[in-house]
């Protein structure tokens, strides 16, 4: 959201982003290739990072259910793109994680191409979210997610999860490195979003956020 808002824009915003996230989130498909996508007729939000990085946690923390998005202890699980409708209005979808999985580089390959077309090929696509654990920073994998992202045209917000578990100058170090790298990136917004699933810390800005792509 934008820093020149008044306080009564913010708390509207905010209060947008909440009625939004109340509505119901169901599980509505998944696709392992393009010719299986849903039509693209909602306006859909995508959650992409690393596979350890924790996106079905903040999927399930925004939309306020536990099991909405498959949380697993084994990275790599995620292997399709899952699509989420919320509230008939719009749909967060699930990406595939990157950099980390315990199955052939053929199938690596393969999600890795289908993450490609499809933000490189989907009008209904508005946002991608690129998490980015704020233990860690960004890896070399982020960066070549960036990367598609500006070469896709696709808005971009990156967002920092785990914030909970970071020491805080370890916070502070890592999101500083991330904005500065950020700067290099045309589709990336210059801001990164400090979130915590476990205490709900950021949520009710991201939530602001998503629903602002809503308004006209």
């Amino acid at each position: 959201m934008s820093d020149a808002r008044t306080p009564e824009d913010h708390e509207r915003a905010l209060e947008r982003g909440r009625l939004l996230f109340a509505k119901p989130c169901t599980y509505m498909w998944s696709a392992d290739s393009v010719a299986d996508l849903p039509p693209d007729d909602l306006p859909e939000v995508a959650f992409a990072g690393r596979s350890n990085v924790g996106k079905s946690s903040l999927l399930n923390a925004l939309v306020g259910q536990k099991a909405l998005a498959n949380v697993s202890q084994t990275p790599g699980r995620t292997q399709k793109l899952n699509f989420f409708d919320l509230d008939g209005r719009m749909r967060l979808v699930d990406l595939p994680g990157y950099g980390y999985a315990k199955v052939s580089k053929s199938a690596v390959d393969a999600w890795t191409q289908l993450i490609e077309d499809y933000l490189r090929g989907r009008p209904s696509l508005r946002r991608t979210l690129l998490l980015i654990d704020a233990r860690v920073g960004i890896k070399e994998s982020d960066e070549a997610a960036l990367t598609v992202l500006d070469e896709a045209a696709v808005a971009t917000r990156v967002v920092l999860t785990k914030i909970d578990k970071a020491k805080a100058g370890e916070l502070a170090d890592h999101a500083a490195g991330v904005e500065a790298h950020l700067k290099a990136h045309a589709a990336a917004f210059p801001q990164a979003t400090p979130t915590s699933a476990h205490t709900g810390a950021g949520m009710a800005e991201l939530r602001a956020d998503i629903a602002e792509l809503l308004v006209a």
